[in-house]
């Protein structure tokens, strides 16, 4: 505790820098930047999925071009744990600022499988911190705190720094029944409280909820009188992360003389390192391959499987379209949806369902059973936090906007003044001298859209051009014209994809032509011979024309070719 003491005090009129680069105002994405003098910390790298209108997108990453003018100052990046939202972007980031990278035990065994997909597992470096200790990283020293979340080796944050104690709670919630029996350290993170915070820094998720999140071990009860009651085969969908929910999966298939498959690439590779790590433990005989699932009968099979958020490429959502060729769905088999839906997924998870119950199966989900509890404190419990550390000042992250002002509501309902309560934005600057805070500016934020092996490529003239075909269609015109006297010699052909089957709209794509040879005599009476000028009046034309007869608005390419 010497060294943590002697930071403290050391270099007093200094300015400590908090710079959020995403996770506010947002779900997922979050990565916090913290900054002093030549040192600079990262704590988590993760990122988002893409919303409705981002049409082709996979992957939403935070912009980290400031950070990269930065390298050399990178002293490391922390993580809370394993979740994609705080370690997805892990593999972009260390592709541009190749620098350590500290967690937990089973949270880095799930970086290594990142990074070994993105061929870069060789030359990263990657250190694993036990709870209860800290790390050194320039003029910063890190404790890590174990929380209760819906992964194992969850951590709160503890960053000494020259002008006070940060402290980041993680994701986090109070369980008194956690499944491996590691609780939330609350009488740590008391005594941090009473030695002083600078600044907390909050999960705001669950702010809108009142009272106390379940036990992650009420699930277990539930799974138990499923496989109790159940006369066929199980099928278990959740979260390939959520260890402690697989091995209530595991607990009660065995008790119930089940044996366990596992579906789904990333579910298989997580349940391989959990077990190798020894966070699940499957009695040998209870596991079996997928191949081997038709040599047993049905009441003695137990099928655990991604999809729970209805995602096309997943197992789940495959055998649901009878698109995977190992599992057929039928009469008889219960599947049961062990997660309640990330926002923008309702209608992927809702599909699905309806594809099981047409298939003859028996489908719980969360409104029928309490087969999911969730990961994040409700209200209750981040009061409780609020009171055992007392920070002088206040920033709720991982959140959208309406959670960080909730938050920021019940941290000045628990006694702290408003002008101690930062509801930042992404980019902002938070400025600490150990007494006095003030957001100081903001540097260059936002999000880097992932479409395929395309990092950043895809800009929003790109998204709109998409939603406008996905919307209208498009109308491509091709002319082909001879090239000294620019008359026509064959077209205007017209090819239509998503707006009308020309086939059948005869009498509309021969106006539709009428309008194009127009909109060309036009162009020679006013002697407008470019053809850039010539496109862009058959567009005109073409655009008005349409419009005013099919009240639709296609994208229109025409193509004229010279010969």
């Amino acid at each position: 505790m010497s060294q943590k003491k002697r930071k403290k005090s050391a270099g007093q009129t200094g300015k400590l820098k908090v710079i959020p680069l995403g996770g506010l105002g947002e779900i997922g994405k979050n990565i916090t930047v913290i900054e002093y003098g030549n040192d600079v910390l990262v704590v988590d790298c993760g990122l988002s999925f893409p919303d409705d209108d981002m049409l082709g997108i996979d992957l939403v990453i935070p912009d980290i071009s400031w950070l990269v003018k930065q390298k050399d100052r990178i002293r490391g990046i922390v993580l809370t744990h394993g979740h994609e939202d705080h370690i997805g972007a892990l593999p972009y980031f260390l592709k541009e600022i190749n620098v350590p990278v500290y967690g937990t035990r089973l949270t880095i065994g799930l970086v290594k499988l990142k990074l070994e997909e993105h061929g870069i597992l060789e030359r990263s470096t990657l250190v694993v911190i036990d709870h209860h200790h800290s790390v050194d990283l320039g003029i910063f020293t890190v404790e890590f705190i174990p929380v209760c979340h819906s992964i194992p080796d969850s951590t709160a944050l503890a960053i000494y720094t020259p002008v006070g104690t940060l402290l980041h709670s993680g994701d986090f919630k109070i369980d008194h029944t956690p499944i491996d029996e590691v609780p939330m350290d609350l009488s740590r993170i008391a005594e941090i409280g009473k030695s002083g915070v600078l600044l907390l820094m909050c999960d705001s998720t669950n702010v809108e909820r009142r009272g106390y999140t379940m036990s992650e071990s009420t699930v277990g009860e539930s799974f138990e009188q499923l496989f109790m009651e159940a006369g066929g085969r199980i099928l278990v969908t959740t979260f390939a992360s959520n260890v402690h929910r697989i091995q209530q999966v595991v607990d009660a298939a065995y008790k119930f003389n089940r044996k366990v498959a596992i579906a789904g690439r990333s579910m298989e590779k997580v349940v391989s390192l959990a077990m190798e790590l020894g966070y699940i433990k499957i009695p040998p005989d209870c596991l079996i391959s997928l191949d081997r699932i038709n040599r047993h009968n049905p009441e003695h099979l137990c099928i655990i499987t991604t999809g729970s958020q209805g995602e096309p490429m997943s197992a789940l959502t495959r055998i649901a379209a009878s698109e995977y060729k190992r599992v057929e769905i039928g009469y008889g088999d219960t599947v049961v949806i062990s997660a309640s839906a990330i926002p923008g997924n309702e209608k992927l998870i809702s599909r699905v369902i309806n594809d099981l119950f047409k298939k003859g199966a028996d489908v719980v989900y969360e409104k029928l059973a309490e087969i999911h509890v969730s990961g994040h404190a409700h209200e209750e419990e981040l009061k409780i936090l609020h009171s055992l550390v007392k920070p002088r000042f206040f920033m709720p992250v991982h959140g959208e906007y309406r959670h960080l002002v909730h938050h920021a509501r019940l941290a000045q309902n628990l006694g702290l003044p408003r002008d101690r309560i930062f509801i930042m934005e992404t980019g902002n600057v938070l400025e600490l001298n150990g007494e006095e805070a003030m957001v100081s500016g903001s540097v260059n934020s936002g999000k880097i859209l992932v479409d395929g092996l395309g990092v950043g490529d895809v800009s929003g003239m790109v998204l709109r051009d998409r939603k406008h075909l996905a919307e209208d269609g498009m109308v491509v015109v091709v002319i082909t014209v001879e090239g000294s006297s620019g008359s026509i010699l064959a077209g205007p052909d017209i090819i239509s994809r998503g707006f009308v089957n020309t086939r059948d709209s005869d009498d509309l794509i021969g106006k539709m032509r009428e309008v194009i040879l127009t909109a060309l005599r036009y162009c020679e009476e006013k002697g407008k011979h470019d053809w850039s000028t010539r496109k862009l009046v058959i567009k005109d034309k073409l655009r008005e024309y349409i419009l005013d007869n099919t009240k639709r608005k296609p994208m229109i390419l025409p193509v004229i070719m010279e010969i």
